[in-house]
C-alpha cells in the first residue's frame, strides 16, 4: 500500500475544499509537497484543479522547483491534453501523468501517451458521482461536468487503451472526512488489474484499514488530514503496521 500526499493546485496556491467546491486557500505547494516528503511519504499528486476550465496547466514551474528536492515520483494532472502538454510535464520533473477530461473529450489519448511514453507513466484521473445503487458516473472538469459514462465501463476502456494506473476519486465523499466510498474502490478494483489509487474521503488511518479488507486498492491518496494535521504520516504508517498492511519501509 503505498501512502500518497495529493496537492490540489489553483492559481498557484495550496488549495483544499469539501466535494470538490469551496476551494480555500491551504498555503505554499512546494513547502508542503517538501515537508510530506521528509516525512516518508510515498509518492506526492499535484493537480491543477482549475486548468480544464481554462484549458491550460500551471503546475509547471511548481514542479520544476519541487524535483529539485524531492526524489519520490511525482504526478501531474489538470490540463494534460495532448502529448506536447506531457512532454512539458516531463521536462519539469514529473514521472507520470494523469488525465482525465481530456481522455472523455479525445478518447484516442489514452492510446496516444501509452504508446509515446510507456503504461507505467500514465494514470487516469477519474472523478466518480453516485447515481444510484451500484452505478456511479464519471465527471469532468473538477467534478462539474456529468459525462453519461458508467464508472466501471469506462476504466475497463482505459485500461485495455493503455492506462497504467487509475487515481479514482469520491466527489461524493471528498472533503468530508469521513472514510472512502468502500461499495465504490471494492467494485472498480474487482474490475480491472492495473493499480487503483484511491482518493477522497480518508479521515483517520483506520479508514485505510477499513478499505483494504474490502477492496483490493494499491493506494491511498491524503489531503484535508495532512494539509490540517489532523492526522501524520507516522499515524498512517503506524496503523499499517499494526494492521499487517504492507507498506515501504523508511531506512
Amino acid at each position: 500500500m503505498r501512502i500518497i500526499s495529493r496537492l490540489d493546485i489553483k492559481n498557484q496556491n495550496l488549495i483544499k475544499g469539501i466535494n470538490l467546491e469551496g476551494l480555500r486557500v491551504v498555503g505554499e505547494p512546494n513547502k508542503y509537497a517538501l515537508k510530506y516528503y521528509n516525512e516518508g511519504v510515498d509518492e506526492i499528486i499535484f493537480m491543477d484543479v482549475v486548468a480544464s476550465l481554462y484549458g491550460r496547466n500551471n503546475l509547471f514551474d511548481i514542479i520544476s522547483k519541487a524535483s529539485k528536492d524531492i526524489f519520490i515520483p511525482i504526478t501531474v494532472g489538470g490540463g494534460i491534453r495532448s502529448i506536447d502538454d506531457a512532454i512539458k510535464a516531463f521536462k519539469s520533473g514529473a514521472d507520470k501523468v494523469a488525465v482525465n477530461t481530456a481522455a472523455v473529450e479525445n478518447n484516442n489519448l489514452i492510446n496516444q501517451l501509452s504508446e509515446k511514453f510507456g503504461s507505467q507513466s500514465i494514470v487516469l484521473s477519474v472523478e466518480a458521482k453516485k447515481i444510484k445503487q451500484d452505478y456511479w458516473e464519471v465527471f469532468t472538469n473538477n467534478g462539474r461536468q456529468e459525462t453519461g459514462l458508467n464508472v466501471i465501463e469506462w476504466v475497463k476502456n482505459c485500461e485495455n487503451r493503455g492506462a497504467g494506473e487509475i487515481l479514482l476519486t469520491s466527489v461524493d465523499m471528498e472533503g468530508t472526512r469521513k472514510g472512502f466510498d468502500y461499495d465504490l474502490f471494492s467494485k472498480v478494483s474487482k474490475s480491472i488489474k492495473i493499480p487503483i489509487i484511491a482518493s477522497g474521503g480518508f479521515g483517520k488511518p483506520s479508514d485505510m484499514s477499513k478499505l483494504n479488507k474490502v477492496s483490493e486498492i494499491d493506494a491511498i491518496a491524503v489531503a484535508y488530514a495532512l494539509h490540517y494535521n489532523s492526522c501524520s504520516l507516522s499515524d498512517i504508517r503506524n496503523e499499517a503496521i499494526r494492521s499487517k498492511i504492507k507498506i515501504r519501509q523508511l531506512d
